[in-house]
C-alpha cells in the first residue's frame, strides 16, 4: 500500500499540523512517510498545502504529480488541485466553505460540513481534524485510535488543544 495526499487550504486553517498528524500516525503504524510543507508569501491568509506519503515500503521521493487523495480545506486550494487526482480517486471538501459544482469527475468527492462540525465541538479551528475523521472513516488507511494516540505528538507543548482535537477527530469520523 502506498497513498499519495495532498492536503490544501490557506495559511491558519491548520493544513501543516494535519499532515503532520497523519505523518506521526503512520509512524506509530509502523508504517513508511513523508511530509513535504508548501507555504505561500504569507502565513496566515496565503496559501498552504503539504504532501504526505503514507506506505509499507520504503519512499523513494516525497515529490509526486498525482495525489490518491486531497483534502482540501477551501475552495481556491479544491480548484488548483483537484486536476492532479489519479483517477478512482478521492477528494475531500469542506462543504462547510464551498461545494464544488456537480460535475462528472473521475474521482469521489466526499463533503464534510468540517467548520459547522469543529464549531459543534468547541471552535472552528479544529475543521481540519474533523477533516482527518473523515479520512481516516473512509480510507481506511491509519486507524483512527492510532490518530487519537498522535495528537500529543502532533501538538507538543500545546496540551491545552488536547481534548478539543481528540473531540474534534471523532466528531469526523462520526460524521
Amino acid at each position: 500500500m502506498k497513498k499519495e495526499i495532498i492536503i490544501s487550504g490557506f495559511g491558519g486553517q491548520g493544513v501543516m499540523l494535519a499532515g503532520t498528524l497523519l505523518c506521526y500516525a503512520g509512524m506509530r503504524a509502523s508504517k513508511e512517510v513523508t511530509f513535504f510543507p508548501s507555504y505561500g508569501a504569507e502565513m496566515r491568509g496565503g496559501t498552504a498545502n503539504c504532501k504526505v506519503i503514507i506506505s509499507d515500503s520504503p519512499i523513494g521521493s516525497p515529490v509526486f504529480s498525482e495525489a490518491d487523495i486531497l483534502i482540501s480545506l477551501n475552495c481556491p486550494s479544491f480548484e488548483k488541485f483537484y486536476p492532479s487526482v489519479k483517477d478512482g480517486g478521492i477528494v475531500f471538501v469542506n462543504s462547510s466553505l464551498f461545494s464544488p459544482p456537480a460535475e462528472e469527475r473521475s474521482f469521489e468527492m466526499v463533503k464534510i460540513p468540517a467548520n459547522n462540525i469543529a464549531e459543534e465541538c468547541g471552535t472552528v479551528l479544529a475543521a481540519n481534524i474533523v477533516m482527518i475523521g473523515s479520512f481516516a472513516k473512509k480510507t481506511g488507511i491509519l486507524d483512527p485510535e492510532t490518530i487519537l494516540q498522535s495528537i500529543p505528538e502532533a501538538l507538543e507543548g500545546k496540551e491545552k488543544l488536547w481534548d478539543i482535537n481528540k473531540k474534534a477527530l471523532s466528531a469526523g469520523f462520526n460524521a
